[in-house]
């Protein structure tokens, strides 16, 4: 067997483990952040289980850190009160990233995790079995529920040979993403084998590991070996290794094969992760803005690498340069050997330990910008500035770059070899136990509102197409992630407003004019963040359903835990039968849920669209009750 066979072997409840058949499997951890956090946690209440089933849950704040109101610290109030009384560690604000933290303080080798952020396949690094997904899912399986998914193919990609001077992992993950897009990984956990992998360290394997997400990954996943073993000493926990590795014999659904050795530096180009080029193109171009950190890029490794190309260095005038450490963990080991120094003596700003600039909340580069950035994500306007270019970089590329004001290549520039330590900087003081905390009082905020109800599957669907929408569109298209918009996280009809507005700000206004409505879209809809708000927000507008090429994974999820059709065209040609406005309807849709089949009506046109469901049968009674959390109750009403 392959190693993802055998987490997923060692967690089966149900089903067969046949590629395309669904399965279910227990879940050892979770993690939500305060973004996605707020709104699985009013679900969990709404299930009623009184203590959290798993072995370890964490509520992490690192996303919301912007407080110009009381309403991000109203959110982080209910999230730790909440958590506290349910049993659920929580992370406080400052203390970091919540993958990186995940992975220094909680992962586990062998362990499954779910979490709410579409980059929790991270904890691959150190060989868990980590899957991002809708809040609603986490909150399941937190009461206890298993999490279901369709068993995934499995690609092995061998890594062959070593990673020449100023070539990253960063680059390997580059090189990943070229040659299979950002739709490649669907349906798929990408395992890593090979001469290769021993001479990578765990956080350049979770760097690999995280950006698996923008394959369309279900995730990824490395084996847990020496390097594992020194990892989790150094950090105190040497107790939760565990070896764990592919048979010598594993049959794997694909091979990919990368030769690092004849790996070149790479940068992912506007607008999309998967746009990738040589560094070497794209040398001599103007660069107005740096930024290093992120979940991909943010570990003590990578920071005291751009403390070493900086030192006794000065970052060009032109540019602006931040750098946000992913943990207190890393920030204070920097700051006690004297990096920190060397960083802020360059000339670089040193924000804080959290999401920031990733997320678009904070940092915005100026209008006509190129920035470059050490992140996951280059989606359009995802760094709060329409008109700038981002280019997705490593941290070498990004700290050599700063210093000549152009992009350039870290190949012939003189790297220090820098080593893991052997003890990490050991300090929980701002993660809190829950066992230490009795008779707490949830605090509940005037911005948090309920999420909307939904309600069993009505005999006909009909309303215009109210937006007909091209190839790759992504969470953040559906629900803009900003500054301005993300301490509304807990209230999803003043988000409402905000929908698709990316696209056309005139959505929500027809949305809500019309009653709701359909959505017409092309290849691979809602890729990008697990944001169940991407869902949330069309179900308060009164979508019924969504028409696409094809889906990504978590957002298809989330859109029918929500009851939310999502069809798929028979024909993909027909894509091109539909417009803005047209009249549709679906008749018999209950029938049409449980033979998968449905037919279109477009009623202005007088022509047929046939329509599939690609669903398991539980999801087919899910649609049926109208959403996984009135199936988990029982509500038919």
């Amino acid at each position: 067997m392959n190693l993802t066979q055998k987490i997923i072997k060692a967690h089966l409840v149900s089903g067969e483990m046949i590629p395309g058949e669904e399965i279910a499997i227990s879940i050892d951890q979770t993690l939500t952040q305060d973004s996605t956090g707020t709104m699985a946690y009013l679900q969990f209440e709404a299930i009623g289980t009184d203590k959290v089933k798993t072995e370890r849950s964490v509520a992490y704040i690192d996303h919301n850190m912007l407080q110009s109101s009381q309403l991000n610290a109203d959110d982080h109030a209910y999230i730790q009160s909440v958590a506290l009384s349910h049993g659920i560690y929580v992370s406080k604000p400052g203390n970091g990233i919540c993958h990186q933290v995940h992975l220094e303080r909680f992962g586990k080798p062998g362990k499954t995790l779910l979490g709410s952020d579409s980059h929790t396949p991270t904890g691959g690094g150190i060989g868990m079995l980590a899957i991002g997904a809708g809040g609603l899912d986490v909150a399941l399986a937190m009461g206890g529920a298993p999490f279901y998914l369709i068993m995934p193919k499995v690609v092995n990609i061998e890594l062959k040979g070593r990673l020449g001077a100023g070539v990253t992992a960063k680059d390997i993950i580059l090189k990943v993403l070229e040659i299979l897009t950002t739709s490649g990984g669907v349906g798929k956990v990408m395992e890593y084998t090979g001469e290769g992998v021993k001479y990578l360290t765990v956080p350049e394997r979770a760097t690999i590991t995280n950006m698996g997400a923008e394959l369309g990954a279900t995730t990824s996943v490395f084996p847990s070996d020496d390097t594992t073993k020194a990892f989790l000493e150094a950090q105190g926990r040497g107790g939760d290794f565990t070896p764990l590795s592919a048979d010598d014999d594993a049959e794997y659904d694909e091979h990919i094969v990368i030769d690092l050795e004849a790996l070149k530096p790479l940068a992912a180009c506007p607008h999309s992760p998967g746009n990738v080029k040589p560094v070497s193109e794209l040398a001599g171009m103007k660069v107005d803005q740096i930024c290093v950190g992120s979940c991909t890029n943010s570990s003590y490794l990578d920071l005291m690498k751009v403390a070493a190309i900086l030192k006794g260095k000065r970052i060009h005038p032109d540019v602006s340069f931040t750098v946000s450490p992913g943990s207190r963990q890393v920030l204070m080991m920097l700051a006690e050997n004297g990096a920190l120094a060397d960083i802020l003596g360059a000339g670089a700003r040193v924000l804080e330990c959290a999401c920031g600039p990733c997320i678009g909340n904070g940092q915005s580069p100026k209008a006509n910008a190129v920035s470059l950035r050490t992140f996951n994500r280059n989606f359009f306007n995802r760094s709060g500035t329409p008109s700038a270019n981002v280019y997705l970089v490593s941290p070498e590329t990004a700290a050599v770059s700063a210093i000549a004001g152009v992009m350039t290549s870290p190949e012939g520039v003189e790297l220090p070899e820098i080593k893991m330590p052997e003890k990490f900087l050991i300090n929980d003081n701002l993660i809190l136990c829950p066992d230490d905390f009795k008779d707490v009082k949830i605090v509940r905020g005037d911005n948090i509102k309920p999420f909307p109800k939904t309600h069993p599957l009505a005999s006909t669907l009909k309303g215009d197409v109210l937006i007909k929408l091209g190839d790759d569109i992504t969470t953040d298209h559906i629900m803009p992630s900003n500054a301005a918009l993300l301490a509304y996280r807990s209230n999803i009809p003043y988000l409402s407003d905000y929908c698709l507005s990316n696209c056309d700000k005139e959505f929500p206004a027809r949305a809500k004019a019309k009653n709701g409505g359909f959505i017409v879209a092309g290849s691979n809809y809602g890729q990008g963040s697990s944001r169940e708000h991407a869902a949330l927000v069309p179900l308060q507008l009164g979508i019924k359903a969504v028409v696409a090429k094809s889906f990504a994974r978590i957002h298809k999820d989330n859109l029918m835990n929500n009851g939310i059709l999502p069809l798929v065209f028979a024909d993909p040609a027909d894509y091109d039968k539909l417009e803005e406005g047209d009249s549709v309807a679906i008749y018999d849709a209950p029938d049409s849920v449980r033979c998968r089949k449905f037919t279109l009506v477009v009623e202005n046109k007088n022509i047929n669209i046939p329509l599939k469901l690609e669903c398991g049968d539980r999801q087919q009674k899910m649609l049926l009750c109208g959403g996984s959390l009135r199936m988990a109750s029982g509500d038919n009403s």
